[in-house]
């Protein structure tokens, strides 16, 4: 996850009441549901002491807020005394809600569950040009577009004379023409974007046409699918779900891929990886953390400094660098949050990789 976004948590002052919990809205009783859950949830904040207007605000933006759509989802909240600090749906719900109450917010479970989809573009093309959508990593329609050339002549007339096969073969340049149109924008919003995923849909010929057309960079980015149409209802429910799983399918390459980095960089006497939760903050305090791997983290603690980076399992790595006030908190939201105050990529990688005591390091530099 780019931890960019969550910048502002790092300075934010605390206590923190954070909670994740399936927020599915699809029977007519959901309404009701959400508000027998919202007290469940508030109990048990309420008895891990939440302060009593972080519980107000959070039972505002929950009940209050405008109810998702669609298939299962998840929401996350973190809330101080001075008002909600987080509010984030989540792409799928955790299996069981998630209730905390501490000095740092609690943000596992947004790294876990909250991880958006990456930047893309669809383009949904015919021999008259196509539909083109880009998508930011907020989940934001950046650029929605029809790029069209002509279509005149553009539909081959059926017989075999020398006129007709002319007219052929001009139906055929206005359609590569109008095609290659559509590639050129495609192109430009896909790199303004640096969009990990081109989706490239509608008719067979048109979706070859303009494959051929970007340029490799891009091309090496690009899916051809069946479904979808330029004409509402020609498969436009198939082709979303298909985009959805594509991105699904980015998504899990993507902590695939940091996994593989991470085993390759351990593996080398001196790679740019760490494993472990003294060699871990050891890079926290060295400011050497490119990307934070989280696996299955346990209750175990960390000594904490004023400063966020400042985490160590022994007080004396701290009381070396001539800390002095010195507290402790739990690993899994010390170490995130030390991420964050250095723009560190946070991966929450599961059982993909047995992490020792929970925890990883990609280093920026040896």
């Amino acid at each position: 996850m780019d931890t960019t976004r969550l910048r502002e948590l790092a300075t934010t002052d605390g206590p923190f009441a954070s909670v994740y919990f399936d927020d599915t809205h699809n029977t007519e009783s959901a309404a009701k549901e959400l508000e027998l859950t919202w007290r469940e949830l508030r109990d048990r904040l309420a008895e891990q002491n939440a302060p009593e207007q972080a519980l107000d605000a959070l039972e505002d933006a929950i009940l209050d807020g405008e109810p998702p759509t669609g298939e299962r989802c998840g929401r996350g909240l973190v809330a101080t005394p001075d008002g909600v600090v987080l509010d984030r749906r989540l792409t799928e719900p955790p299996a069981r809600s998630v209730t905390r109450v501490s000095e740092r917010p609690y943000l596992v479970p947004l790294i876990e569950h909250g991880e958006r989809p990456p930047p893309h573009v669809v383009a949904v093309v015919d021999r008259v040009g196509a539909d083109v959508t880009a998508v930011d990593a907020d989940g934001e329609v950046i650029d929605s577009r029809t790029v069209e050339g002509t279509d005149h002549y553009i539909h081959k007339i059926p017989g075999g004379g020398w006129s007709e096969r002319n007219i052929d073969r001009h139906a055929d340049e206005l359609a590569r023409q109008n095609i290659e149109l559509a590639a050129e924008h495609t192109t430009d919003v896909a790199r303004r974007l640096g969009a990990p995923l081109v989706v490239v849909a509608g008719e067979p010929q048109a979706r070859k046409t303009l494959l051929e057309a970007l340029p490799q960079p891009v091309r090496g980015h690009a899916t051809e699918v069946q479904p979808g149409g330029r004409h509402k209802g020609a498969g436009n429910r198939e082709l979303e779900e298909r985009i959805d799983e594509l991105l699904a399918d980015v998504t899990r390459a993507r902590k695939d891929e940091a996994v593989e980095r991470f085993s390759q960089a351990v593996a080398m006497p001196t790679g740019l990886g760490v494993a472990g939760l003294e060699s871990v903050t050891a890079a926290f305090r060295d400011h050497n953390v490119e990307t934070l791997l989280i696996g299955v983290p346990g209750d175990v603690e960390v000594f904490t400094g004023p400063e966020p980076t400042m985490v160590a399992v022994q007080k004396e790595a701290l009381q070396a660098q001539g800390i002095d006030e010195i507290g402790r908190a739990r690993a899994d939201e010390a170490l995130v949050l030390a991420a964050i105050t250095l723009n560190a990529e946070v991966i929450h990688v599961g059982d993909r990789i047995d992490l020792t005591e929970g925890f990883g390091a990609i280093l920026r530099h040896d």
